[in-house]
């Protein structure tokens, strides 16, 4: 099918290339452009396939993924790059100079470079490489298919899925509806303390613009919930603290809330903030996952809801599913201030969508101009 958005696969395992590849035909909406076995085989066929986006392992003989990162910028090529990357830890710092470096995404293989079982990561593989091709070829002016398209195939082809979840996620829901009526707050706006950032796919990116604007005299502590893999989110906060203003760290239990310091969730830990005295402390969580994440944003909306009731700025970003969007309510009730991303600009408006469409969503704003936008809330008195 002409509209499918076409991968190119680069992983120098024959078997992972296979697999991969596999996956991808097995996706609707999805095809293989070509396969290569190290970025610099990739380099000479982006000018024949025309790939929409590329799937990139990043241990390779002759060019790896790192180089070829590299190479790829200094050529202006803009095709979006997801990461397929090992969980080492030596991993995690690579990753996330892949993404300094212009990857958008990644996914953790399950057990190593070569990982026979990548099919446990089928959906979250498929879904990225869906969301980022779909917004390049937006970008380039093709045709991208819709929801109805990918559920209304008459016949899909043999060993074809019809539909997986994760897919249809992408678009948020159903056709769009007008918002629902606002909560009732149950005080007025308050000043602002503390800022709460709930986000997911597409984070990565997004933050980094986000975080780049911020202004180096913002005085609250900001909270982020980036949905990432444990063992990834230490490396995450260390590569953002070398592009924003303020201080970034990942949250540990017991942390006091800093005027002016940035905290990021760990991977697997739900984060939590108790007031104790005269002071706001982290607590992390192993509690189970809310709405199918931990740490979830829901978590930390209705937490810090509770700690600083009319006194909270919260901001639900690009994202599939719903996490966040429930108890971004509960800020609005205490009386805090909600403002979620708009659809133009996020990779997935999923989270963003359904917050907007409970009415818990007082302003929607686009992504360069988030970080402004967060300051001047953030410094109005009120």
């Amino acid at each position: 099918m002409a509209d499918e958005i076409s991968v190119l696969i680069v992983d120098d395992s024959a078997l992972m290339r296979n697999l991969i590849g596999k996956m991808v035909e097995a996706t609707p909406g999805l095809t293989v452009a070509e396969k290569a076995m190290n970025g610099l085989f990739a380099l000479q066929k982006i000018p024949r396939v025309n790939p929409d986006v590329i799937c990139l392992d990043l241990e390779m003989p002759e060019m790896n993924g790192i180089e070829f990162l590299r190479e790829r910028k200094k050529q202006g090529i803009d095709i979006p790059v997801i990461i397929l990357s090992s969980i080492a830890e030596k991993g995690a710092a690579i990753t996330m100079e892949a993404l300094s470096l212009g990857a958008c995404d990644f996914v953790t293989k399950p057990s190593g470079s070569i990982s026979e079982d990548i099919h446990t990561v089928a959906d979250h593989v498929t879904s990225l490489l869906i969301a980022y091709g779909s917004q390049y070829r937006r970008a380039k002016g093709k045709k991208v298919l819709t929801p109805a398209e990918y559920t209304k195939k008459p016949e899909p082809e043999q060993g074809k899925k019809t539909l997986i979840s994760s897919t249809f996620g992408l678009f948020g829901g159903p056709a769009k509806v007008e918002p629902a009526a606002a909560p009732v707050q149950l005080r007025k706006y308050g000043k602002t303390e503390v800022i709460a950032i709930g986000i997911s796919t597409g984070g990565p990116d997004a933050l980094r613009v986000v975080f780049a604007d911020l202004d180096p005299d913002l005085k609250q502590p900001i909270l982020v919930v980036q949905h990432m893999p444990a063992g990834f989110t230490q490396e995450f906060a260390k590569s953002l603290d070398r592009i924003c203003p303020l201080k970034v760290k990942e949250g540990e239990e017991g942390d006091i809330l800093t005027p002016g310091w940035v905290y990021i969730a760990p991977g697997n830990k739900h984060v939590e903030v108790e007031r104790k005295g005269g002071s706001a402390l982290i607590h992390l969580s192993d509690a189970p996952a809310v709405s199918g994440h931990r740490p979830s944003a829901d978590v930390l909306f209705a937490s810090v809801a509770m700690a600083y009731t009319n006194h909270v700025l919260g901001v639900i970003m690009t994202g599939m599913g719903r996490d966040g969007a429930q108890q971004l309510g509960t800020v609005y009730k205490e009386g805090g201030i909600t403002l979620g991303q708009d659809e133009k600009t996020a990779i997935v408006y999923g989270m963003p969508r359904v917050a907007w469409e409970l009415g818990h969503v007082m302003e929607q704003v686009p992504l360069d101009k988030m970080g402004k936008r967060i300051c001047e809330v953030a410094k109005t008195e009120r």
